[in-house]
């Protein structure tokens, strides 16, 4: 049985369908353990630098799964093929912005309409407000610590209604401030004090508006907090 971290457990228990691609593959832990465990039948493992699908290939081999999971070298979604008829994918252990670029180029890998399982680590809102320009309805969000960081994973399934988030949905998740646990304000007060070492250490007459913005953003911190 492949050892997988809490943070990709959690990611696999929102996996739905038969065929799961997983974006960034890192091994091709996340594909392994959900065949493992019956949550999909089939997966592709998607790596962009050859050392990384090297590993991967690696993996599958030695766990004698070559037959379900198919590895393949490629930038982001390029690597899914309409035949594959993908029922969810996920992009793990990226940043926010990253994951967001990925998904809207592409956009064109998304005509079966597959879950999205997103997990970032670091500026999340990027994702979701891609999400609703793709008409993606964010289902569900957990936050999570791991060896001292904080992770976000949001999930996503489409919808034929439009999306539109406010600027809180958007920045803080719209089911995370729905269930403002522990973890939420223990992010969001580290936010906050590194926005205000930020402040201290710039010009007002240089940087005026720089700490407008950084201003704008700590007011809408506390407002949430």
């Amino acid at each position: 049985m492949i050892p997988l971290n809490q943070r990709l457990k959690k990611v696999s228990s929102y996996i739905k369908g038969d065929c799961l691609a997983d974006i960034g593959s890192d091994h091709a832990y996340l594909p392994i353990y959900a065949i493992d465990n019956n949550i999909v039948k089939t997966a592709i493992a998607g790596e962009v630098i050859k050392g990384p699908y090297d590993a991967s290939k690696r993996s599958v081999s030695d766990h004698q799964l070559n037959s379900v999971i198919d590895v393949r070298l490629g930038d982001g979604l390029s690597v899914i093929e309409e035949k594959d008829d993908i029922s969810s994918i996920t992009i793990c252990g990226m940043g926010g912005p990253l994951i967001a670029k990925i998904i809207s180029e592409g956009s064109d890998k998304l005509q079966n309409q597959p879950r999205l399982i997103l997990q970032s680590n670091i500026q999340s809102s990027a994702i979701r407000k891609c999400l609703a320009q793709l008409n993606y309805e964010v289902i569900a969000e957990d936050i999570l610590e791991e060896k001292g960081h904080i992770y976000e994973i949001i999930v996503a399934d489409f919808t034929k209604q439009q999306i539109q988030l406010t600027e809180i949905e958007e920045k803080f998740g719209p089911k995370l401030i729905m269930n403002k646990n522990q973890l939420f304000y223990k992010k969001w007060k580290h936010e906050l004090n590194s926005l205000y070492k930020i402040k201290q250490n710039l010009n007002p007459q240089q940087h005026h508006d720089r700490l407008k913005e950084i201003d704008e953003e700590i007011n809408l911190i506390n407002e949430v907090i």
